[in-house]
């Protein structure tokens, strides 16, 4: 006999999945003598004890603090300041404001390995003393604004509206330009603005999303991608035209991939409505409606279930790995999409997308999720997380439904009490 679902709509579900998938992590990641470690195998194994990589060390930061306000527990807040004092102490360059982007850690000594300054990384830095100043931490505050004032140095290209993404670790920008740095931004921004009320935070994001979802978007032409007319494409030269072959043959590159990637089509969908939310605007809501649909609509699997990876300009299907990030941010906006809205079909997604994920990347034996799987479900890899994963996307996934849907139509009553980010 199948045992029932749970209620994927259930405040107290989603705030005892959050628990259940940091107890993978908690306390088996803590290094006493800094940070986290960043690579675990499936049963929860470290497989490499001295590796760490700035976008594991601040989205540490990030998942901590989001169980911090879900509970209130203070294992949580001391977990999240151990993360911000490796961050700040083993990847920060005071003298130049980067960050590096690895790092070996023996002996509690940091040796750079890649010093490059990626903007996609900055954004996290941003993000986590955003969410770090939420939590309690109100030096944080300080370190958010040195570090958007870094960016804005650095990574602001005000003529094209839009974040440069990557410089040496003297600062000389690359011409390699991306969709990714700025949509994490605008991100950071959202949440920013959010914790500190500074309207700039606010203004930022708005002017990124626009940049990536209107005037760049605008450049997925029907000749050039007859499938994906308005999406958001990844790639970009330096003068802001459309690079359509950069990493074409590189399927390995987990944060600069070939093609439409579904899940960033949901992504923006979110930050959107979240923006919207704080900084209302009229192409918000059909912007974010016309890329959740048609992606869903073009990149669900009818066969196995679940959402592809990657979607080639002409509509095929260019990577049909199932990543459990892009099924996570998919979640999200299906649930804040149907607050925004009051469209059924908006839950059914979400409860769809749930109920996939809960019998396919959900590890129910060792807890937290798997991290690809195959076309037909089967999971790709031992390693549950490597650098970059610790279960981010799920578990804001799951904080995101909670902060944003929480009093919607269509969600479960019960137990509504000590929402994340809500004063009763």
């Amino acid at each position: 006999m199948t045992a029932p679902l749970p209620d994927f709509r259930s405040p107290a579900f989603l705030r005892q999945h959050l628990q259940d998938t940091m107890a993978f992590y908690d306390p088996v990641a803590t290094d006493p003598s800094g940070g986290q470690f960043h690579f675990f195998l499936d049963d929860g194994s470290v497989y490499n004890t001295h590796t760490r990589h700035l976008v594991s060390a601040t989205r540490f930061v990030v998942t901590h603090a989001m169980l911090y306000r879900t509970t209130g527990e203070a294992r949580y807040q001391a977990g999240m300041r151990h993360a911000l004092q490796f961050l700040r102490t083993a990847f920060l360059d005071p003298a130049t404001g980067g960050y590096a982007w690895l790092i070996d850690w023996q002996d509690g000594r940091a040796t750079v390995q890649d010093a490059t300054r990626h903007c996609y990384g900055m954004a996290f830095v941003m993000l986590a003393y955003a969410r770090a100043y939420e939590a309690g931490v109100p030096e944080a505050r300080a370190w958010l604004a040195e570090a958007f004032d870094t960016a804005e140095q650095h990574f602001w290209q005000p003529a094209a509206g839009l974040y440069a993404d990557e410089a040496s670790p003297d600062w000389q920008l690359t011409s390699y330009r991306g969709q990714n740095a700025n949509m994490h931004a605008c991100e950071a921004m959202i949440s920013a603005f959010r914790a500190t009320g500074e309207r700039r935070y606010i203004e930022r994001a708005e002017q990124l999303a626009q940049g990536i979802c209107q005037r760049q978007a605008a450049l997925s032409t029907p000749a050039h991608a007859p499938a994906a007319e308005g999406w958001v494409w990844e790639h970009f030269h330096a003068d802001w035209s459309v690079d359509w072959d950069y990493n074409r043959h590189d399927r390995s590159n987990i944060f600069r991939p070939w093609g439409y990637q579904v899940g960033h089509q949901t992504e923006w969908t979110k930050l959107l409505l979240q923006l919207d939310a704080l900084l209302p605007a009229d192409w918000h809501l059909p912007c974010a409606q016309r890329l959740f649909d048609t992606a869903v609509e073009r990149g669900w699997d009818a066969e196995h279930g679940g959402l592809y990876y990657g979607l080639a300009p002409d509509g095929s299907i260019c990577d049909d790995g199932k990543y459990h990030w892009v099924q996570a941010e998919s979640m999200a906006a299906a649930a804040v999409l149907a607050v925004r809205t009051g469209d059924a079909r908006y839950w059914q997604w979400y409860d769809r997308i749930w109920a996939y994920c809960w019998a396919h990347f959900v590890d129910h034996e060792h807890g937290a999720w798997f991290r690809i799987l195959h076309r037909d479900n089967r999971n790709t890899t031992r390693e549950k997380s490597n650098a970059g994963k610790v279960d981010y996307h799920n578990m804001g996934a799951c904080y995101d439904v909670l902060l944003w849907a929480l009093d919607a139509p269509g969600f479960s009553k019960e137990s509504r009490s000590a929402a994340p980010g809500r004063s009763d």
